[in-house]
């Protein structure tokens, strides 16, 4: 009998169908809660593989998972219902001593910002389904000490852009990395998602303050803060977005800022799609 290798079964295991692979339960039950999301939700699902990005980070049901800056709940509507009653979803927003940074943060909005630990968790729990995750949440630099090394992944989805473009007004990007750090567990991971400036692009440029970060500039930041590169996976590259100095992520889907007024620019961004975005897994290392 020929000797199959563990090189050659990873291959196998790769070549697989997609329809072998749903035969998983941890694949049926994510299907199963991205089938049931709405007809606006999976109309994303073409540009943010929703479904192929989870698999890759490891994230299953009973997980405890942290998600920075979940906003509108886009992916905690999904980690909700699939984490399962077992599980937990902690979403982390910005600190907030960062949002005065912002040009459209008013007293008003800054105010409301320091009620969303308490509103967030409320609202989200119309996303849990009837047998969801628990939920709270907390801002980066607040993260108490009783969770420190108690879950098992950090989401970084689309949230680095900011934190890193305010580093050097009172390094954010090092906190958050620091307090993502400090609440995984040995063996943890971190998964990223974000929108990825091209190699030869201005540095000056691709700083967050236009959406785009390059990805030697992740990988060194997240080293860093004690991490290790496990893998990448090309699924949320677009070939199509080759942004360049004057050009900011928002000009394309969903925003699409820039063509408001200009239908035939907006037509131009909608068949660009959504932005070239990085797609890397980190590791907490366990101690030896």
């Amino acid at each position: 009998m020929k000797k199959i290798t563990f090189a050659a079964l990873l291959v196998a295991l790769l070549s697989t169908p997609v329809q072998a692979l749903q035969a998983d339960p941890t694949s049926e039950a994510l299907a199963k809660v991205l089938a049931a999301q709405s007809d606006e939700h999976k109309a994303r699902h073409i540009y943010r593989h929703p479904g192929e990005t989870l698999r890759f980070f490891g994230i299953r049901p009973g997980m405890r998972v942290a998600e920075a800056l979940p906003g509108g709940g886009w992916y905690s509507k999904v980690l909700l219902p699939y984490l399962g009653s077992d599980g937990a979803l902690l979403g982390v927003d910005y600190n907030m001593s960062m949002w005065p940074n912002f040009s459209f943060a008013t007293d008003e909005f800054t105010a409301k910002r320091k009620t969303w630990p308490t509103t967030w968790p409320e609202e989200a729990q119309a996303w849990r389904g009837e047998a969801g995750a628990t939920v709270s949440a907390t801002t980066f630099g607040n993260i108490s000490d009783d969770t420190k090394g108690s879950y098992d992944a950090f989401l970084f989805i689309r949230a680095l852009h900011n934190l890193a473009r305010y580093e050097d007004k009172g390094g954010y990007l090092s906190q958050a990395l620091n307090d993502a750090f400090a609440l995984l567990k040995p063996g943890g991971v971190v998964g990223i998602v974000q929108h990825e400036a091209r190699a030869d692009r201005p540095d000056s440029w691709a700083d967050g303050s236009n959406g785009y970060l390059k990805k030697s500039f992740v990988i060194k930041a997240m080293r860093k803060a004690g991490f290790t590169l496990v893998d990448q996976l090309d699924i949320n590259e677009n070939v199509k977005d080759q942004a360049n100095e004057g050009d900011i992520v928002w000009r394309l889907p969903p925003s699409l800022a820039t063509s408001r007024e200009d239908p035939e620019l907006r037509e131009k961004m909608q068949a660009i799609g959504e932005s070239n975005r990085m797609t890397l897994l980190f590791e907490k290392p366990i101690a030896e």
